[in-house]
């Protein structure tokens, strides 16, 4: 039995835990507080309804050295823009022989950094051939009540990503591996962008056909900016990228599709997030994928008018409209997009 520890008490770190659990792992769950590891520690990780089943007891810890201490790996579960101070509090702890696996999907405003590009930068080299990301239309709430789902484990090392499938994997998780890291990580994070849109459609009440060519709009133009930074483009029709676009842009359960329907009802951004528990990381990784975009040359169109919608006021309708121009062309062509790896497997 492996010792796996869990780096943050979001609703996506306990789902893991319990995923673990469920495996009968040895899983501690770290949480940034003693007063918080206390109220987890007497209360149903479920309580926050985010489970209509019974779950395993979880041990909670605010000490770093028990979460940490002979762990085999170690997930951390927190938001992206923590993720570079929460990696500073581990890394102490870390050593060669230990996974560390990103279960964060965003990217960090101002540098526009990957989770993996972070965490190796705080790491240092000779552990960062030890990270691997996880990513895939994996909805808290369905996980927790046990339901089947299947998720992608992505390491530049295959040997590395198998270790974390076998760790993760059990009857109803099934994750499978992928060497692209780059194209795992990017769809996991730029989804939320098309998830936010989805969620304005839905608000507005155009339907599913406006919504089914909204989400395929969208899903090209970030797998243009995936390709760029150069992840394989197939990566964007699997699970990391097509299956998660489905999940957060269909399901009511998904926060990005959340806000979205709510900024469709004119609701400032601001109210919104200071309501909502948890966060819809399409905000900040919408900022992040606009710049890349300027420091790349490349049209996305979809992603700037949602920026416009987050960001400077303009009206929801405004993101609808860009896919009914009549100025349209050819479907895979937009501003230096580049699709002649399409082929290319990694």
């Amino acid at each position: 039995m492996s010792k796996i520890a869990v780096i943050g008490t979001t609703s996506w770190g306990k789902t893991l835990a319990v995923v673990l659990a469920r495996k009968k792992q040895e899983v501690v769950l770290w949480a940034r507080t003693e007063a918080e590891a206390v109220e987890l520690s007497n209360s149903d990780p479920g309580a926050s309804k985010l489970s209509d089943v019974p779950l395993p007891k979880l041990p909670v810890t605010s000490s770093l050295e028990e979460a940490l201490g002979g762990a085999q790996a170690v997930i951390l579960a927190v938001p992206s823009q923590t993720m570079r101070r929460n990696v500073g509090l581990i890394r102490d702890y870390l050593n060669q022989s230990m996974l560390v696996i990103s279960a964060a999907k965003g990217l960090e405003t101002g540098s526009n950094k990957r989770m993996s590009e972070v965490i190796a930068e705080e790491i240092g080299p000779e552990l960062a051939a030890n990270i691997c990301v996880l990513s895939g239309p994996n909805l808290s709430r369905e996980i927790m009540n046990d339901l089947p789902a299947a998720t992608v484990v992505a390491s530049g090392s295959q040997a590395v990503a198998e270790r974390a499938q076998s760790l993760l994997s059990n009857h109803k998780f099934c994750a499978y591996i992928n060497t692209d890291v780059i194209g795992v990580e990017l769809g996991g994070a730029l989804k939320n962008i098309i998830a936010l849109g989805a969620g304005i459609v839905d608000g507005l009440g155009f339907g599913d056909n406006t919504k089914a060519a909204f989400v395929t709009r969208g899903l090209i133009e970030i797998t243009a900016l995936g390709v760029a930074l150069g992840a394989n483009a197939l990566t964007f029709t699997g699970l990391a990228g097509l299956g998660d676009t489905i999940a957060t842009c269909a399901s009511r359960l998904s926060r990005n599709h959340y806000l979205g329907v709510e900024l469709a009802k004119g609701r400032p951004l601001d109210e919104i997030t200071a309501t909502m528990t948890g966060i819809a990381e399409g905000v900040s990784t919408t900022v992040a994928a606009c710049s890349l975009a300027r420091q790349y040359g490349l049209g996305m169109p979809v992603t700037e008018k949602i920026y416009k919608v987050l960001f400077e006021g303009a009206n929801p309708h405004e993101v609808v409209a860009e896919i009914t121009s009549t100025e349209a062309s050819h479907e895979l062509a937009g501003q230096n997009w580049n699709f002649s790896n399409f082929s290319r497997l990694r």
